[in-house]
């Protein structure tokens, strides 16, 4: 899938649709990507600020899907535990940005080689328009290689 696809579909993608989140870049190597939000009077809590499963569900599914994209095939990738810190009211346009460098992906790659699995936590900071932090968000994602047929025969006999 191309990221101008996947943008689309993001965007289309009723939980974002229907929260006013817009994924605004994807980068070609599925690296990067960029969300906002803006805020609408059916995103806003009761005190008038971004409701916080809005700002939660912004940064829901980036890191598990840049680290699938990232690994490959090979891996099991999978969203384990998250957490969210709302540090201050959310107002106006907010915006998060992931960033998968290539040091963290061979970390993660070679914590996996041998068939283990690995957690690995990602923090994401939500910030206003000026760059104030708004939240910060901890999603914990969990990485094993993918067992192959051969393995699993293996594994089955020497247990009979």
């Amino acid at each position: 899938m191309t990221p101008r696809r996947a943008r689309l579909m993001f965007n289309l993608w009723p939980p974002f649709l229907f929260t006013g989140i817009r994924v605004t870049a994807i980068d070609a190597r599925f690296r990067h990507a960029r969300v906002e939000l803006r805020q609408r009077w059916y995103n806003s809590n009761y005190v008038g600020t971004h409701f916080g499963g809005s700002l939660f569900a912004m940064t829901d599914p980036f890191w598990m899907i840049l680290t699938l994209r990232a690994l490959g095939s090979e891996h099991v990738v999978w969203d384990k535990a998250a957490e969210i810190e709302f540090v201050r009211p959310g107002r106006g346009t907010v915006h998060a940005s992931f960033d998968l460098d290539d040091a963290t992906v061979e970390t993660i790659r070679a914590a996996t080689a041998d068939g283990s699995k690995h957690l690995h936590w990602f923090t994401t900071d939500v910030l206003d328009a000026s760059g104030e932090l708004v939240a910060r968000v901890r999603k914990q994602i969990y990485v094993r290689r993918k067992r192959r047929a051969s393995q699993s025969a293996d594994a089955t006999a020497s247990t009979r």
